[in-house]
This record gives structure tokens, sequence and C-alpha cells, in this order.
């Protein structure tokens, strides 16, 4: 199954709930990139203003934690219309037991590795992880050039579900997907895709998500 799922982090901050109907038609989550200006060089959300955003969308909310001292932090951003939270290994004190307790939530666990970050460090953490994130840019910004060069990555976490047979684990590309790079994350095993210039910098955001999902598909 593919997954396209729209970042709002490139929409109109003031008129989110139409940001998000532009998609609602077309695509599967929202990603929402939640930036504290301390692990990333950024702000976006507070967590009141996160949970409003979640518990207003029409479409379920893919949640990106991008802050800093994370683990104690998690319960915060939660909301029910959240279906997933994805935490980054470089913020993260005790990696498993924050994914634990993600679980605990009632939400899929993420796991997110900055592009530097080896792949390896999720092997042993699989048994608590639902949804592994590759970056393919530098978190922070959105905009940036999608880093093809981390493909061998996607293709080892791919290698880790198969061997294991962890067939419920999504593989999250997150950075610089477009036309032009869907199918190569395809192609290294990605299922789950986070568009953000590429869907709101469009002339039609609906008519794009199905374009990438076109493209997912054909690989």
């Amino acid at each position: 199954m593919i997954r396209i799922c729209p970042s709002i982090l490139n929409a109109n901050l003031d008129d989110l709930p139409g940001e998000i109907e532009k998609v609602a038609a077309t695509a599967d989550l929202i990603h929402l990139d939640v930036m504290d200006n301390v692990f990333v060089p950024n702000f976006t959300f507070s967590p009141e203003r996160t949970r409003e955003i979640i518990e207003s969308s029409t479409l379920p909310i893919d949640v990106h934690l991008m802050v800093a001292d994370v683990d104690k932090k998690v319960e915060q951003y939660s909301s029910k219309n959240a279906i997933s939270m994805t935490v980054h290994f470089e913020a993260c004190q005790d990696p498993l037991a924050t994914l634990k307790q993600i679980r605990t939530l009632g939400k899929r666990a993420g796991l997110a590795i900055k592009p530097n970050t080896p792949i390896e460090v999720v092997e042993e953490l699989l048994p608590e992880i639902d949804m592994i994130v590759v970056m393919t840019v530098e978190p922070g910004f959105g905009g940036q050039s999608f880093m093809a060069s981390l493909m061998p990555k996607v293709e080892k976490a791919r290698r880790y579900l198969e061997q294991r047979g962890l067939q419920d684990v999504w593989i999250q590309i997150d950075g610089g997907i477009s036309p032009s790079t869907i199918e190569i994350a395809r192609r290294a095993g990605a299922d789950t895709f986070v568009a953000g210039s590429a869907v709101y910098k469009s002339e039609n955001p609906s008519k794009m998500v199905e374009q990438l999902r076109l493209l997912a598909s054909r690989c």
C-alpha cells in the first residue's frame, strides 16, 4: 500500500482548515511538522496549537516531533485524531521507552533518523517501531533538495523488515519528494511519502497527490 502524506509546512498556515480540505479527497494523512527552535533551527507549533490542528483536521494526522528532550514531551503533543507520532532518534535519551510510550497512547510509533545517522540504529528497536522515517533532507526547513544518495539506507531498512516478517511496519521518506523523486524512493523500498512543496506549491494540490500516487504505483 502506498501512502501520500502532504506536509502543511509549506501550506498557508493562516488557513489550515482550507489547506487541508484541498487534499482531503486524495491524501492518506496530513503530515504535521512540529519544530521547537532547539532541536532544529525553526519553530512551528506549540503543544497547544499542535493539538488544535490535530483535533480540527478532517484527515488523520501524522505528527513529526522535531523537538529536544522529546522523551518527556510526547504526551503534550498527543491528540485523538493523530494516528502516528514520530520522534527523532537523535532527540531521544531512551528511544525504546519513548516508542513504547507512543504505543501506549494508542498511536503508531515512528522513529526518524537524520541524513548522517546510520540506519543500523533502528535495528534493535524494530520490535517497538511502526514506521521508520528516513530523512532525505536536513530537518528544519521545507523546500530542500532530495538526497538520492541516502537510498541505500531505505533499501537496508526494507531488508530488515523482510527478514523479520514485519509487514505492518511502514517506511516513510521525508524530504524533497516530488514527481521527479518519488519513483526513486519507491524503488528503494519506501511505501509512505511526505510531500510538502510539491503539493502545496502546485496549482492543484489534490491532483498533485494523485499524480504522486500514480508514479509510485508504477514501480
